[in-house]
């Protein structure tokens, strides 16, 4: 029942491997390691337990496809790690000692797999007084970039890099700097950013007055800002690269189900699981795909196995709980108290497909609620059947739980995540959101490509006579059919894709599966490039308005182009006329003659050859020259040689930075890519490409090229950085649906 990619996302991150790489363990061992380690939570709550049974039930779940708990309880149940939670929070207190335990802190998680949450909302703002040292307060924009550093040290239980989440709240002292601080997308990539919303807030928005900011040492008024104002600011840096997010900070506590424990401060990294300081969640998503059932031309969904699969998988994350090898002792007693879990869904969009419902149609806002009441109904009464055999959570609260009728196992039952690589793995459609593409192309070896189709919708169209490899080929470069004549009309309306989905309906299906959601719903709210700030505002507006927690937009291509628009917006018409001196000729563009002093940075690259330097020289007019010189293991010095100067040919004609750099990166050597390891450039084009674009960020910035540190990897969030395919941004999160790759931040 796997598919091919599926089994290629298995092996590269889930399966045992032995010292050389090589997988030991077949998938279907992993689904019999993982259940049984989680069965054997039963013996814990009866001793004459039937574990064998439940394990059979636990890998049938798996195994069919039916349900799969989050990344961390595939990788390590059953192994030593035994680290089985995908979410954590973790406090930071304002005084250098704290901040640092917290930073150890994620460091272990980070490690053993998990992703983490902060709030640094409890830290006095930079340029404040420390009396104990005499000093001033460096402010919480440059301790996220400590723990930014920090965590790029750390690679997550040797399977993937780590994620943060950083929230500060809207009446800090410092949230006009915390609201930009991503505006240069090569910085804080560990971190996906949120501001914390107040009622308070979005009411001075709405009234258009000033609203108070609250030194967090002292709690007290220490400066006022046009609410309206901020707002804007939020939505123009949203609007600019997707960050940052926001969180309705006062809804979130107010269905805190244990308030006696304290207030949430923050979130897991793709913000559906709001956490007390030093809480944990292991999350579970059942497959609706696999719910379906065939009845007479069409598809139904089975509620009967839907229940059946909901009240095992309760079990299962229950169990969880119970054998989950803690990364720290606070985390360990404050999860026990609670007992929170979160089950969610993916597929969803695969059935709306099946079931011929549209995604932005008021039929399907309309299934989607249902199908949560459902599984929210159904989880809670399977919480209150272990309760009976198992005790309710230690800080269960009768004066919150009980006049709703409800007595729980479990604090919460449910969460919509992202799903990311497990949704890979059921051949899913990721959480919650809608189809990315309908069909892809995925790299299978170094010079060879794959089409890859949405399975139903291959299906729909040969039974229909319409399939041919060029008109898939040409879905995958148009990413939607939504235009395409020869495509029936009503093909064309059932098969939409994300980018045929209105901002507005984006936020109305979150806010459906929202209403029946304990904790929070990781999704997207996917813009065409050309929307507009206001399209934003509207957006962010209708969410408070339905009751959300939280969101998170992006605008197609915003992240390229902020790099394509730095060197523009800080150049006056007069000076990029004189960037270039022009000589024509007959038609014939010849380059500026080479200045006479220039200054620039030179990098040391490790390449498959050895050493490469680059140097790339400038003047007042720009970039305008590069050499390479090849260390003394040899390589291709010819070919540098001619690269370089041709790049500088072209840069003294006139051609703009950005466009070489597309040009050279992504380009692949052989030499470099056998050699592996510490090597992170693909060839000398590549390593060219890179340090270019580094070095016309730093102009742009007018940031001195003295700092500059070895091999700097700019990150590039179109592309995968392992198979190269594009990225789609889904709940804070870049997904190659392509090889499995996911990075958050």
């Amino acid at each position: 029942m796997l598919s091919k990619n599926a089994v290629t996302v298995l092996e590269r991150r889930y399966l045992k491997k032995d010292a050389a790489g090589q997988p030991t363990e077949k998938p279907d061992d992993l689904f019999k390691r993982v259940a049984q380690a989680i069965a054997e939570a039963d013996k814990e709550f009866n001793i004459d337990a039937d574990v064998k049974a439940t394990q059979d039930v636990f890998y049938d779940m798996m195994s069919r496809l039916k349900f799969m708990p989050n990344s961390p309880t595939l990788m390590n149940a059953g192994r030593p790690l035994g680290q089985l939670s995908a979410c954590f929070v973790l406090p930071v207190s304002d005084s250098m000692e704290d901040i640092f335990d917290a930073l150890k802190n994620a460091a272990l998680i980070h490690k053993s797999g998990g992703g983490t949450g902060f709030s640094f909302s409890r830290l006095r703002p930079a340029g404040a007084a420390v009396n104990s040292t005499g000093g001033v307060a460096s402010g919480p924009i440059s301790f996220m970039k400590v723990f930014n550093a920090a965590t790029e040290a750390v690679k997550q239980g040797g399977t993937r890099r780590g994620a943060n989440m950083g929230i500060l709240r809207i009446d800090h002292p410092d949230i006009m700097d915390f609201i930009q601080c991503k505006k240069n997308t090569a910085e804080i990539t560990n971190f996906n950013i949120s501001v914390g919303i107040t009622e308070e807030f979005m009411k001075a928005v709405h009234e258009k007055r000033e609203y108070a900011l609250v030194d967090p040492h002292d709690k007290k008024e220490c400066g006022r800002l046009y609410a309206p104002a901020v707002f804007d600011l939020i939505v123009k840096m949203a609007w600019t690269n997707g960050e940052p997010g926001i969180v309705f900070l006062d809804r979130i506590n107010r269905d805190n189900p244990v308030p006696s424990l304290g207030e949430v401060e923050s979130t897991n990294p793709c913000g559906e699981q709001p956490l007390l300081p030093f809480e944990s969640c292991n999350l579970g998503s059942i497959n609706l795909d696999a719910m379906l059932i065939r009845k007479g031309g069409g598809y139904e969904l089975d509620y009967e196995e839907f229940e059946r699969t909901i009240r095992h998988a309760v079990h299962f994350l229950d169990n969880v709980i119970t054998v989950n090898n803690y990364p720290l002792d606070e985390i360990r007693e404050m999860t026990l108290s609670t007992r929170k879990i979160g089950l969610g869904l993916m597929g969803f969009a695969d059935i709306l497909y099946k079931l011929k419902i549209p995604y932005n149609s008021d039929e399907a806002i309309e299934l989607a609620e249902k199908v949560m009441k459902f599984l929210r109904d159904t989880a809670r009464d399977a919480s209150n059947e272990l309760a009976k055999e198992r005790g309710t959570f230690p800080t269960y609260s009768e004066s919150v739980f009980k006049s709703k009728g409800i007595v729980q196992r479990n604090a919460t039952v449910t969460t919509i995540a992202p799903t990311g690589t497990i949704s890979i793995i059921c051949g899913a459609s990721s959480g919650i959101e809608p189809i990315f593409g309908l069909s892809y192309i995925r790299n299978v070896m170094d010079n060879d490509e794959l089409l890859e189709i949405h399975p139903y919708f291959e299906e729909v169209m040969k039974e229909r006579g319409l399939y041919s490899k060029e008109l898939m080929s040409r879905i995958a470069q148009e990413g939607t059919i939504a235009h395409i004549e020869e495509i029936p009309q009503d093909i064309r309306d059932i098969f939409v894709t994300a980018h045929d989905i209105t901002p507005e309906y984006h936020v109305r299906m979150q806010a459906a599966f929202q209403k029946y959601t304990d904790n929070a719903v990781s999704k997207t709210v996917n813009f065409p490039r050309e929307a507009t700030q206001d399209d934003v505002r509207t957006v962010y507006e209708l969410a408070y308005e339905l009751g959300l927690k939280g969101v998170t937009i992006y605008r197609d291509g915003s992240r390229d182009a902020q790099v394509l628009n730095i060197g523009k917006v800080n150049k006056t018409e007069e000076a990029q006329a004189s960037a270039v001196t022009m000589e024509k000729d007959a038609g014939r563009v010849a380059p500026r003659m080479r200045p006479e002093i220039t200054q620039g940075v030179t990098q040391k690259v490790k390449i498959g050859c050895g050493n490469l330097y680059i140097t790339v020289n400038y003047d007042e007019n720009g970039i305008c020259e590069v050499f390479t010189n090849l260390g003394r293991a040899g390589g291709c010095p010819s070919q540098s040689e001619a690269t370089s100067r041709l790049i500088s040919t072209a840069l003294r004609s006139g051609m703009d930075v950005e466009s070489i750099v597309e040009q050279l990166r992504g380009i692949r050597c052989h030499s470099t890519l056998r050699k592996g390891g510490d090597v992170k450039v693909l060839s000398c084009p590549d390593a060219i490409g890179r340090v270019l674009q580094t070095v016309a960020q730093m102009q742009s910035e007018k940031i001195a090229p003295l700092v500059m540190q070895d091999e700097p990897e700019v990150p590039d969030d179109s592309k995968c950085p392992e198979c190269g395919k594009p990225l789609a941004f889904e709940g804070g999160c870049n997904i190659c649906r392509s090889c499995g790759y996911s990075k958050c931040g």
